[in-house]
């Protein structure tokens, strides 16, 4: 095509375009600081004993899960919840197996009611954190996996 021919762009649409990419590129930085902001406000708070108004103490714990278990349908009572972490850990919610057949595959039990990751990880319950020694967590999902397998954690008297 002849240069004659050629189409020229005015150089207000160049002035345009530029202006356009820049507010682009400022937009997109903008915003991860955007998101960032609304998915914290958006993000659950983990349940814990004292977030959920009891004592950081074996009872409060019990009592916390038990809140929770509530809002997700887990039956189970202070009394089988309590009985089986006396057995497993007597109170201690850093307790660890290192000697049984789970701890000799890679897989110690942990926390009050002695649960390897694994189970841990499949019946864990929303809203409450993903570490195994989290005493509130450590119930809850403990409670969950007896309630699948058993009925309730108060069918269990033994190890489960």
């Amino acid at each position: 095509m002849p240069a004659a021919a050629q189409h020229r762009t005015p150089r207000t649409n160049r002035l345009v375009r530029k202006l356009a990419v820049a507010g682009t590129g400022i937009a997109v930085l903008a915003l991860p600081l955007i998101g960032a902001t609304s998915a914290s406000a958006a993000t659950p708070t983990v349940q814990t004993a004292t977030s959920l108004g009891y004592s950081n103490t074996l009872d409060g714990w019990i009592r916390a899960s038990l809140a929770v278990m509530a809002e997700h349908g887990i039956p189970g009572s202070y009394d089988g919840i309590y009985r089986n972490v006396i057995r497993e850990s007597s109170g201690n919610p850093y307790a660890i197996n290192l000697w049984d057949s789970n701890a000799a595959a890679g897989t110690p039990s942990k926390g009050l009611l002695q649960v390897i990751d694994p189970t841990f990880n499949a019946y864990h319950v929303a809203n409450t954190s993903w570490d195994p020694y989290d005493p509130v967590a450590n119930i809850t999902a403990a409670c969950n996996y007896a309630a699948q397998r058993y009925g309730s954690i108060d069918n269990v008297f033994g190890a489960y």
